[in-house]
């Protein structure tokens, strides 16, 4: 049953016309690392920690929050289409089978969206002739850092998606949250706690270097991890009582 709603789901994915919108964010991160001058900058630092900070900045700030929220609607929205939801669960399929394929399917899209940025620090690099060693560890680190840091979003956007008809409530609804972001980050008492802070904070590299990410391993159990359990549970229930 699980490997025919992932079959299913993976069919309409290709179909949704998803694909180009998983190169917005790292073609945004790209523009902006051949755009910074790290050339002009006087320091000791690894050329490729510059770059990557450059465009963490917009990229894991501003638009892998976004990104969640749109795909997350993209996701859903051929069962909001024409009693779409009636039709599919009336199919043998579980309603926790198709919440939880839909939610892998969305970690799953993150996780390349990550490669993508990976794909883009080292293009941006490369073009700039940065001679300095490519730091891979480093960016990796960076790189499921981010990642992990998405998951409880993708939770809370999928519900979201799934609650409303309209493909624009859940996106307004996680752009009010992800601008605030920007000034949630240079708090030191507000920003830890800020789940859509959490991509940023786990993927900048100015953070604790000697965590297993950079940001302390308590904070991503209690910020990251708690809010995925709150996020994902609340989803998964409302979907079971759902009416179609």
């Amino acid at each position: 049953m699980f490997l025919s709603v992932l079959q299913s789901e993976w069919f309409k994915f290709r179909k949704s016309g998803m694909l180009p919108v998983l190169f917005v964010g790292p073609a945004i991160a790209l523009m902006t690392g051949l755009m910074s001058n790290i050339a002009a900058m006087e320091t000791e630092m690894n050329a490729w920690y510059l770059l990557l900070q450059y465009m963490i900045l917009p990229y894991a700030l501003l638009f892998l929050p976004l990104m969640a929220g749109v795909l997350s609607g993209l996701i859903c929205r051929y069962e909001h289409q024409a009693g779409g939801w009636k039709q599919f669960l009336s199919l043998p399929v579980t309603r926790g089978s198709v919440f939880t394929v839909k939610y892998l399917l969305l970690i799953a899209t993150v996780f390349a969206i990550q490669l993508l940025f990976l794909g883009a620090v080292y293009l941006a690099g490369t073009v700039k002739e940065i001679a300095d060693p490519f730091p891979m560890m480093i960016i990796w680190k960076s790189v499921l850092g981010g990642w992990i840091a998405i998951f409880p979003l993708v939770a809370l956007q999928l519900w979201m998606s799934m609650f409303w008809k309209n493909f624009a409530a859940p996106f307004a609804v996680n752009v009010i949250f992800t601008l605030p972001s920007i000034l949630a980050v240079n708090s030191e008492t507000f920003g830890p706690y800020y789940p859509w802070g959490q991509p940023f904070l786990m993927m900048y590299t100015g953070g604790a270097s000697e965590s297993v990410f950079y940001v302390p391993w308590d904070q991503v159990l209690t910020v990251v991890g708690g809010s995925l359990v709150v996020f994902f549970a609340a989803g998964w229930t409302y979907f079971q009582r759902k009416s179609v």
